[in-house]
């Protein structure tokens, strides 16, 4: 089969790959759209001691299953792969095993690829209605999903009246305040450096954007519930300016670096501090089930490219010349 393998530091190779095999409780299924996830950067700069090259990346994908008695269905899939025994997943945590495995680490493969093999448990079946590569967004988006849920659980009033801002308009901010806005939320504003992203995310989803550091930025205290999509030093520091007293930080991003948090503000003020990671399976299949019923938007805010187009697409994103929020990639 032909893949995109990350070969090096900001180096990936579109080549011929051995055809993957399914064990015994997975299934195969030819890839018909993978998105480019941050993650996926943070590889290719060769900077994630987790995924050594050579290595097929790429987790966040849709297609159709080959073989056995679900030929042909059409499916999503859930890239976290854990012993459903374990106690972690008996309590529907999932994400939080030690026992977790993602596509595009080892001892697993990515989807960057014509065919990839996982468990059957983790496929989750998608209307015919819905196109493949607005499934592929159902793994960006659980992340969202997962985040404002924790963000409505720390809350100590309903989203609808809750000032909230995004930090970051890529895939997972977005998507934050897409999902914001399905559960009611109003007051929303998402804060993105890229003016191309900005008028991408103001003319395909309507929400309010600002530049960081210019006049538009809120101001200190007049925030309720801030996502940190980014997790830099800078956006740290900017959530906990604009957080105001009792208010929520829920800290997505997972750039390098532990600067920027007010821990003075954080004992003083009661900030509730949270961190949060993937999503449960409920998640997902919650997420599946929105986009299935068209309840996250237009969702105009990626572009979609051939595979063998990979490495330019990479390249594209990395020096900041595409406008929208995410690359999906089509085999």
């Amino acid at each position: 089969m032909k893949a995109l393998v990350y070969t090096g530091a900001n180096s990936l190779a579109f080549r011929d790959e051995p055809d993957p095999v399914a064990e015994a409780g997975e299934v195969l299924v030819r890839v018909e759209a993978v998105g480019i996830c941050g993650s996926d950067m943070h590889a290719y700069h060769g900077h994630d001691s987790r995924r050594p090259p050579p290595l097929i990346l790429g987790h966040e994908a849709a297609g159709r299953i080959i073989g056995g008695a679900r030929d042909g269905e059409r499916v999503t899939i859930n890239p976290l792969v854990v012993d459903p025994a374990c106690p972690y997943a008996v309590e529907g945590r999932w994400h939080l095993s030690p026992t977790r495995q993602i596509l595009s680490m080892p001892p697993r493969p990515g989807a960057f690829a014509e065919r990839v093999r996982v468990p059957e448990r983790n496929v989750v079946s998608i209307p015919e209605g819905l196109p493949t590569a607005h499934a592929a967004l159902a793994e960006p988006i659980a992340v969202a999903w997962h985040a404002v849920k924790l963000g409505q659980r720390h809350l100590h009033l309903p989203l609808a009246v809750a000032r909230i801002v995004i930090l970051g308009g890529g895939a997972i901010g977005l998507a934050a305040a897409i999902v914001a806005r399905r559960f009611g939320a109003v007051g929303l504003r998402v804060g993105e450096p890229n003016e191309g992203r900005r008028r991408t995310i103001e003319t395909q989803e309507g929400f309010g954007t600002y530049a960081p550091g210019s006049a538009g930025e809120p101001a200190e205290n007049s925030v309720d519930l801030v996502i940190d999509a980014v997790g830099a030093a800078a956006t740290r520091a900017a959530a906990c300016h604009m957080v105001r007293p009792g208010g929520v930080i829920i800290h997505a991003g997972l750039l390098p670096g532990q600067e920027g948090l007010d821990i003075r503000k954080v004992t003083l003020q009661e900030i509730v501090v949270s961190g949060t990671y993937c999503y449960t399976p409920q998640d997902f299949a919650e997420t599946v089930a929105a986009l299935s019923a068209r309840e996250l938007g237009a969702l105009g805010w990626f572009e979609e490219r051939d595979l063998a187009s990979g490495a330019a697409a990479f390249a594209d994103i990395d020096a900041g010349r595409t406008p929208f929020a995410k690359i999906v990639l089509r085999p």
